[in-house]
């Protein structure tokens, strides 16, 4: 059992530090370039990582801010989504009232011509001119 944990433990450490270099943006990479990083972490397989992880990285946030809740105080200049935009739903809004006048008008002419259609097929005629 002592023996399978002293060869997981090393290839778990170098899974991990060889997956966060890779996952690191190039200039969060300290002292190397990252490709050297890289080949550090698998070539030297316990050293590697352990000075990728003590020396290789940043470790304090940039000041941009990287993460999405750094960029979310800090950085917004967009909307996220369409119902987070007062403008977007002004506009759906506006377009919803026309389509309700619109569909009004329709259902007002659909009445005008069922209502010339049933006087037709009851004979009647549309009475337009008062002197006939």
């Amino acid at each position: 059992m002592l023996r399978i944990l002293m060869i997981l433990i090393p290839l778990a450490l170098t899974i991990f530090a060889f997956i966060d270099c890779l996952n690191t943006p190039e200039d969060e990479a300290k002292h190397l370039p990252k490709i050297a990083w890289v080949f550090i972490i698998l070539l030297f397989w316990v050293v590697g990582p352990i000075v990728w992880l003590a020396a290789g990285k940043q470790r304090t946030p940039p000041q941009g801010g990287r993460t999405p809740s750094e960029w979310h105080r800090n950085h917004r200049t967009t909307w996220v989504a369409p119902d987070d935009n007062p403008e977007f739903l002004k506009s759906i809004k506006d377009e919803n009232k026309k389509d309700e006048s619109l569909l009004k008008d329709w259902e007002a002419d659909l009445r005008r011509r069922e209502e010339e259609l049933k006087n037709r097929e009851g004979g009647d005629e549309p009475k337009d001119e008062p002197g006939k």
